[in-house]
């Protein structure tokens, strides 16, 4: 077990015993280490395997020039490029098998380019003062990143710090041991959805899919899924996306911690990866359930679906904004387009008769929607709810065209 490597990335010059450390773990259990020393000033005590010098050269500076900035946070930024850059080189050359990286919000701010360099199924640990942060925008995060809290190793090693850094070391070790990369044998169909309780084209549609050939991955919608759902549709991942809850979309628009970012329903348009869409649940706004709710929201019919997450029923004019932030982030693809429009109702709750059904809040959506479609996408309007088998026959009818004609890449 000793054929698995981890690139140990840090500033040697400040964090040379806590990186040694978790190298000296890894060795330990069988491993084996390279290290990039990301520092600016200083030096470490014993030269890295990609000096400071290596890691800024890659992206294009210096050291003296992140020096001579004088601003330490652009001096970072410097070695932040040229570490992503240089690790996503590595790595493609084959010369490692996972990473971990140590540091306080420095560190961190770093850390989360390197990991979005490598794609998904690559173990990439940070050890962080700030790990689990409200700090740590969604939008910064890999897919499949991991974190632990380097907790009480601010300066020095101590058994406490320790306690988080051997863990670490053996996570990223037994992950680089026991990962199952992503199989590129079968085509992959991205497909975002919330539980069956509000949305279910899926339990139709999965099977159907991988009948064709495909292999497909269904993304929950509550933030972190989007966010993943769009880090692999910007790295070209999918043959055709499914995306069928854009729930997150309004999320963000309204200000929820509950957010996919702002780029939300954008990177499969912007990769040119065909993608259907469909609306669903875009008349609920999900903030953190044990929170305080905010008083905007005091008026609003409101939907507590467990301790953690409850949703805010958006009123019609709420409902009419998030029509046009569809439309606005659909003109921006590039790839073929379409849009179904159910217009019975977007989540199952919002059945004629059900707890959060409001006629004329959905009417006004559609109407805002039809309004706004950008010319550069297909318009299918069908009279169904987004729950019904007309649904999800709409669906792969659009499909099973795109495929016929050579959009979509066939098994």
């Amino acid at each position: 077990m000793s054929d698995r490597t981890i690139l140990v990335v840090g500033t040697y010059d400040t964090k040379n015993d806590e990186l040694s450390y978790m190298a000296d773990v890894i060795r330990g259990q069988g491993g084996k280490v390279l290290t990039m020393d990301v520092s600016v000033l200083g030096d470490p005590a014993q030269p890295a395997d990609w000096s400071k010098h290596d890691v800024a050269e890659e992206g294009g500076s210096s050291i003296q020039a992140a020096i001579d900035s004088g601003d330490e946070n652009h001096a970072m930024q410097i070695m932040a490029k040229g570490a992503a850059l240089l690790t996503a080189r590595l790595y493609g050359e084959g010369r490692f098998d996972g990473m971990v990286v140590l540091g306080g919000t420095m560190g961190t701010d770093l850390a989360l380019d390197v990991c979005s360099a490598l794609p998904l199924g690559v173990p990439k640990y940070i050890v962080s003062t700030v790990a689990f942060s409200p700090l740590i925008p969604p939008e910064r995060l890999a897919a499949d990143t991991q974190m632990i809290l380097w907790a009480g190793g601010l300066y020095g090693l101590n058994s406490v710090c320790k306690a988080s850094l051997s863990q670490a070391a053996g996570a990223v070790l037994g992950a680089a041991r026991a990962v199952e990369p992503p199989d590129r044998s079968k085509p992959l169909i991205g497909m975002t959805s919330l539980g069956k309780s509000a949305l279910k084209y899926m339990v139709a549609l999965k099977p159907a899919l991988e009948e064709r050939g495909f292999e497909v991955a269904v993304f929950h919608a509550t933030g972190m899924g989007g966010r993943a759902f769009e880090s692999l549709a910007a790295q070209g991942a999918f043959a055709c996306v499914f995306d069928f809850c854009t729930q997150e979309l309004g999320n963000h628009l309204n200000g929820s911690n509950i957010s996919a970012g702002a780029d939300r329903l954008t990177h499969a348009g912007e990769k040119g990866i065909p993608q259907i869409v469909a609306p669903g649940c875009y008349d609920l706004v999900d903030v953190v359930g044990w929170q305080p709710i905010a008083d905007k929201w005091s008026e609003h019919l409101q939907h507590a679906h467990n301790r953690l997450l409850t949703s805010i029923v958006l009123n019609t004019e709420e409902r009419e904004e998030v029509a046009r932030a569809h439309c606005e982030q659909l003109a921006k693809a590039k790839g073929p387009t379409a849009l179904i429009l159910p217009v019975g109702g977007c989540g199952e709750w919002d059945r004629p008769g059900a707890d959060l059904h409001d006629a004329e809040g959905l009417a006004a959506f559609l109407a805002a929607m039809r309004e706004g479609c950008p010319g550069n996408v297909d318009l299918h309007e069908i009279d169904a709810h987004i729950n019904d088998t007309a649904f999800a026959e709409t669906a792969l009818a659009i499909f099973d065209r795109w495929c016929r004609e050579g959009v979509i890449r066939h098994p």
